[in-house]
């Protein structure tokens, strides 16, 4: 506990033990320990025996005394620390290499770790040893840690990785959260608010201003990336730049090539919408991307493989179609929407460029622009053309009905490719937003193919029994490109978005629709997909056609092998069935159309009616 004393020339306990085995009058020789040990004040001795009068210990009072010239040492040694004198560090580091050797007794150990906080550059001998000592480590400053960690990238990685492992699994349980709403998603919390994370504020933390440390997260997250293909870990890269920026750490971002680019793009993500002025700005660091450089490329598609960069630059073109639509225009002729989509492609392009190292944009395929959107675009006018036609007077109506099928070009292209699948899934996300059953119902079963199940008809047994076959003998083929219809983001939205429709589950035309054409495709192979739809049941139990509620119920019965959380799920909604048994639910009150969001003005002309998109 004493140790280190002797170093500096102090008497401690073997000191006092020896002198005492050794006299011929212990108190005399205690007296005399006291006088050459104690405060060198010399108006003191006479004060000490009043306090004896009173009754305080000696060791109270000098206690008492040290914790006071401990507390103003330290206070003393931020000063001179943030002071200008060109010597200061100096004065630190010969207070060190006086404090050092008593750095394992508790009562000093505060002062010496408050003079290697305030040294930018701790004497290497002093780091190996605070290194190579857990309980020093443990109990050393951030900054002590930085000057450690910098020449020492695994040590740095173990103390990274539980963070990152922490940072994807909040992301995942934000997906599969509880709470199902259009309004309060995934996407609802603002760039700002995200960067007040737990996992985000430790890194910036601990990365400080050191550039190297900064380089060492961004590798780590780019190795995970490759290894996992975990999109989450693009949303940490652009959010740990922009803690750095919000905090003004100059030193980092100015030597970030993607700092402006993503300055740019978070004011976008905040608003959720490109506008032609930052559309401009971005396509200008594109651009600017010089011979030689172009290993930025890899970093600026990793930063537009953000979800949350994808989410914005996907509602910014169907935002970009419905202003086209009402202007009778090509998507063609619009530079603003072909920049989206070179983003779009660039970030969907992220991992196949980090792998490869091939750092070169993806050439983006035109006839996405020239024949898929065009198709999507022609969906929209079906839908329009049958609503207009549904308000004429009986005696102006046709025998028009609801188109069922899809343009051979749209179904081919949200199989075939990725950026134009991505667009076709938020149009789906948009149709369900606005409450338009028809246009679900016709695209739904365009993201995944199984054999047509009508539950809704069987005897129950039956029914189990049919489901027990489809599951042994159907092999789904999954209708859109890299099962990204089976995502969890994806479904997320869905999931929020369906229940808007609740009142709609009453129909078995649209329960079949959701859930045999689609989401029951594929989860028996999926988990994500199991662990989804009981998400969404729980939540819309009450409203699904009563008949249709067995048989989803004993279909989704998970097997032994499924994780806990899928049969958590399960048991709260078999609760829940049985509690609504017992006391049927009171009917409810019609819900608020008004989703709290703005209406956006779309310039037309007199003679074409639109719809919004």
């Amino acid at each position: 506990m004493f140790a280190g004393l002797p170093e500096l020339g102090i008497s401690n306990g073997e000191d006092l033990k020896e002198t005492l085995t050794n006299c011929t009058e212990p108190l005399k020789a205690i007296d005399q320990f006291q006088m050459e040990n104690g405060i060198l004040l010399p108006t003191l001795q006479s004060a000490l025996p009043f306090l004896d009068l009173h009754g305080t210990p000696r060791l109270e009072f000098h206690q008492s005394v040290f914790d006071e010239l401990r507390e103003k040492l330290m206070e003393r040694v931020a000063t001179i620390a943030e002071g200008k004198d060109e010597d200061r560090y100096v004065k630190l580091e010969e207070l060190l290499e006086k404090s050092f050797p008593l750095v394992k007794m508790p009562s000093i150990q505060p002062i010496v770790m408050q003079v290697l906080k305030h040294l930018p550059k701790v004497p290497e001998k002093k780091l190996k040893q605070v290194m190579a000592d857990k309980e020093l480590y443990k109990v050393c400053a951030v900054e002590v840690k930085r000057q450690i960690w910098q020449d020492n990238q695994a040590l740095f990685g173990d103390e990274v990785s539980p963070l990152l492992k922490q940072y994807i699994v909040e992301k995942e349980a934000a997906l599969f959260s509880s709470d199902l709403s259009i309004l309060h998603n995934f996407f609802s919390p603002s760039p700002k608010t995200r960067r007040q994370g737990e996992v985000v504020l430790k890194l910036t933390q601990m990365i400080g201003k050191n550039v190297k440390l900064y380089d060492m997260v961004l590798q780590f997250l780019r190795t995970l990336f490759l290894r996992t293909r975990n999109v989450h870990y693009c949303t940490l890269r652009a959010e740990l730049l922009m803690s750095l920026h919000d905090l003004d750490i100059s030193e980092i971002c100015s030597v970030d090539p993607c700092h402006k680019f993503s300055w740019c793009l978070d004011a976008c993500i905040r608003e959720k919408f490109v506008d032609a002025k930052r559309a401009r700005e971005l396509q200008g660091f594109l651009d600017g991307v010089k011979k030689g450089q172009e290993q930025v490329l890899g970093d600026l598609s990793m930063i537009l493989c953000d979800p949350f960069a994808c989410n914005t630059l996907v509602l910014s073109t169907v935002r970009n179609l419905q202003e086209l639509l009402s202007q009778e225009a090509l998507p063609r002729d619009s530079p603003d929407l072909l920049l989206l989509l070179r983003m779009l492609s660039l970030g969907q392009g992220a991992w196949d460029m980090i792998d490869s190292q091939v750092f070169k944009e993806p050439r983006m395929d035109l006839e996405v622009v020239t024949r898929f959107l065009p198709a999507m675009m022609s969906i929209v006018v079906d839908d329009y053309t049958f609503t207009v036609e549904q308000k004429l007077p009986s005696e102006e109506k046709t025998s028009l009905t609801y188109p069922t099928t899809l343009p051979e070009t749209f179904s081919r292209y949200i199989q075939e490719n990725r950026v134009a699948c991505e667009i076709g899934l938020y149009y789906v996300l948009h149709i369900a937003k606005l409450r338009n059953k028809n246009a679900l119902q016709r695209l739904l079963p365009a993201l995944g193919e199984s054999p047509v199940r009508d539950f809704g008809l069987m005897d129950p047994l039956v029914k189990a029994s049919q489901t027990l076959i489809t599951l042994c003998v159907c092999v789904c083929a999954v209708d859109t490109y890299n099962d990204m219809a089976f995502g969890d983001i994806f479904l997320h939205l869905l999931t929020g978005h369906l229940t808007l429709l609740s009142d709609e589950f009453g129909s078995e035309e649209f329960c079949t629709a959701v859930f045999d054409n689609f989401l029951l495709t594929s989860f028996s192979s999926k988990e994500n997909v199991h662990r989804h739809c009981l998400r969404l049941l729980n939540h819309l139990h009450q409203k699904v056609l009563v008949s249709y509620m067995e048989t989803l119920t004993k279909t989704l019965e998970p097997p032994k092998q499924s994780s806990e959380s899928v049969k958590e799920l399960y048991t709260l909604l078999k609760e829940k069935l049985e509690a609504s048994k017992k006391s049927p639910p009171e009917p409810e009150e019609a819900p608020s159309m008004d989703l709290g969001l703005h209406p956006v003005a779309v310039p037309s002309t007199p003679s074409t009616p639109t719809t919004p998109l």
